[in-house]
């Protein structure tokens, strides 16, 4: 090939992928904010705090007694909501990406999508990754919950492709 078309190749494919990386930050923000609100109405039902949850995440570094912390503070709270928005934007990125590979999904195949990336990283975070990796929603909500929550980031993940539409045209 030409050097300078390999250079305009080089130079689109890179567009492209910042293109999809920045598309996702959007659809894993609202996917997050899906996500927080769940944790935080699904708490409370079961007579938790809302941050309950979120703090539960830190578990990473305070062990299962995470999930037992109902206050909010900087330990629990803060690291668990970067660790939960950053897997948010984690999951988004091969959402998107699926996303890029054709412009004209239709509202159903979107909802699909994003229904089997939900699907897919609530296998991965309970079934595959070392429990001390998981969310660890479960050392303060019920299983129904934890399931939910996936739900909801689903539905987050749909939402942020369809209101980010015409950015990405699909």
């Amino acid at each position: 090939m030409n050097r300078s078309k390999d250079i305009a190749h080089l130079g689109t494919q890179r567009a492209d992928a910042a293109s999809v990386a920045l598309r996702a930050a959007v659809i894993g923000t609202i996917a997050g904010l899906s996500v927080f609100g769940a944790l935080g109405v699904l708490a409370r039902r079961e007579g938790r705090s809302a941050a309950a949850p979120v703090n539960a995440t830190s578990h990473v570094l305070h062990g299962a007694q995470a999930g037992t912390v109902d206050s909010i503070d900087t330990s629990h709270t803060g690291v668990g909501a970067v660790i939960n928005y950053g897997a948010s934007i984690f999951w988004a990125l091969p959402f998107t990406w699926w996303l890029s590979r054709r412009r004209d999904r239709s509202a159903g195949q979107i909802a699909l999508g994003a229904a089997a990336t939900g699907t897919v990283a609530g296998v991965v975070d309970y079934g595959l990754v070392p429990r001390r990796l998981s969310p660890g929603w479960e050392h303060a909500l019920p299983p129904r919950a934890v399931a939910t929550t996936f739900g909801a980031m689903a539905l987050g993940l749909a939402i942020g492709a369809l209101v980010t539409r015409d950015a990405g045209r699909s």
